[in-house]
């Protein structure tokens, strides 16, 4: 195994690649945006072989690079046959937010020549579709702020973190603002009593002790929380044996701000005494009702 990591990130134009290289930069990567695909082999082993010690590397790959398509993977293969530490990082947003983005920044979308921006990013996504397939983490940047977004990149990549337990994310959610993309779990709680429906409640959100003592209150929520330590207990280990790095887990009530908010607190306090440190993000706390 060469002592060379080499990050490829990707994804749809207006996903956010710039921001995630400047990230990578400020985590001690080398960094090079849009480098064509042929240069690779020749570019890794430079860096193999540089005075510098460089032994973590990002590279941006833009579906703008010509024959993208059909050179990458045959050279990322290649590379990673040979013994070099590769993957990919796919970035992605919903719809509407890249086309908000672009109209926001004044660009043309790449690939809308001849076309409305929609039609162009529904392209874009249907062209990437085996590159997201082939990537070991992707991640929607649609609701993450800049500095959420770099927490996330750096709990995953800096160096120091690479050797500790999988990388759990947990996520609440309200069904009725969307179901997150990046998702490998996914739990529905609308079936705890919903605090919504208490006047002096309703304003609280899960993270409160009164929400939390309601919710809790009935035998099926800690039932539930009982099931899903043991469904944790069992498959982590099991994901960790395969090899997988990261794993997301979702949990979803109606509008995410009560029950979904209770019961991620308390998984992360769980995941925690297990020796975990799972990155938590209340996605709908604070969305218009």
């Amino acid at each position: 195994m060469k002592d060379l990591q080499i990050v490829i990130v990707s994804g749809l134009s207006g996903s956010g690649k710039s921001h995630v290289l400047r990230c990578f930069e400020d985590f001690g990567f080398f960094c090079v945006d849009n480098l064509p695909p042929p240069l690779l082999p020749k570019f890794a082993e430079l860096c193999l072989h540089s005075v510098h010690e460089i032994r973590q590397v990002a590279l941006g790959i833009d579906i703008r690079e010509r024959d993208f398509l059909d050179k990458f993977f045959a050279i990322f293969d290649k590379l990673k046959a040979t013994g070099y530490k590769m993957e990919i990082l796919f970035l992605e947003a919903r719809d509407e937010v890249l086309v908000r983005r672009f109209s926001e920044t004044r660009r043309p979308h790449p690939l809308a020549m001849g076309m409305s921006m929609i039609e162009g990013i529904q392209l874009e996504r249907r062209r990437l579709a085996d590159l997201k397939k082939r990537a070991v983490l992707t991640l929607d940047t649609s609701d993450y702020s800049v500095h959420q977004l770099k927490e996330v990149i750096a709990r995953h990549y800096r160096r120091e973190r690479m050797n500790q337990h999988l990388h759990v994310t947990l996520i609440s959610f309200g069904f009725k603002f969307g179901i997150p993309y990046e998702l490998d779990l996914l739990f529905d709680v609308r079936f705890l009593s919903n605090p919504n429906f208490v006047e002096d409640l309703r304003p609280l959100t899960g993270k409160d002790l009164r929400v939390m003592e309601y919710i809790m209150q009935w035998p099926e929520a800690s039932e539930f929380l009982k099931s899903f330590f043991h469904l944790l207990d069992l498959t982590l280990p099991l994901y960790e044996r395969e090899g997988r790095s990261y794993l997301t887990i979702g949990v979803g009530c109606t509008g995410g701000m009560h029950r979904s908010v209770a019961i991620v607190e308390k998984v992360r306090d769980y995941l925690k005494a297990k020796g975990y440190d799972p990155l938590v993000r209340h996605r709908d706390i604070g969305q218009e009702r």
